[in-house]
């Protein structure tokens, strides 16, 4: 099974190269891409794929459900590079319908250090209990917290230090909420951008 992913890095590196010869020697000279992905981990969302980016256009960050968590030294690591020394123009917070972090919360299911990474998905659905409760498919009530999860998630990045110090010395940079459907392959946007500290969204 390993190797089978070797020999398709091969095959992918030669086809590259015979469509490009001088692709590799460009992505090794720099790094500069416009936009920065905070997607969930799950295999099912590649980020370059699905909006159509090659490596190097897309710099990418991944976790369970999609979380931007304030205290998560990962995120806020990742995040503070991108602007700061990539000088990324968007951010793009993509959750996806089916997500399982999402299911297992209203599922009240355990899955040990997990249910600890999935509180803040657990106080969005607090927050929205009463429109969740209203919903009567357990399908659409799942697809309405990922996008209420989504949303939340946009106000946290948009809070941070990183880029409340990027808007107040006039850096150019917007934070996206986006959903995709797994079931389609398309993304949609939730109109939840934040383009600096004045705007402001219901999470």
């Amino acid at each position: 099974m390993i190797d089978r992913l070797i020999q398709n890095n091969l095959a992918w590196s030669i086809n590259r190269q015979k469509r490009d010869p001088d692709y590799f020697r460009r992505l090794a000279a720099q790094q500069a891409p416009e936009f920065l992905w905070i997607g969930c981990a799950d295999s099912r969302v590649p980020a370059n794929e699905i909006v159509g980016l090659d490596p190097g256009e897309l710099f990418v960050h991944r976790n369970i459900a999609n979380l931007a968590i304030p205290t998560d030294i990962n995120f806020l690591s990742v995040l503070a590079f991108a602007v700061n020394a990539l000088k990324v123009r968007h951010i793009i917070v993509c959750g996806h319908y089916g997500c399982g972090g999402i299911r297992a919360v209203l599922r009240e299911e355990k899955h040990g250090i997990v249910d600890h990474w999935l509180e803040p998905v657990r106080e969005v659905h607090r927050g929205h209990a009463g429109k969740l409760a209203a919903i009567g498919s357990p399908d659409d009530r799942a697809n309405a917290l990922c996008e209420y999860n989504v949303v939340r998630q946009v106000g946290n990045v948009a809070q941070t230090v990183t880029l409340r110090d990027a808007w107040a010395r006039g850096q150019d940079v917007s934070v996206h909420g986006w959903i995709y459907g797994l079931s389609d392959g398309l993304v949609r946007d939730l109109d939840v951008t934040v383009t600096g500290p004045a705007d402001r969204h219901n999470s």
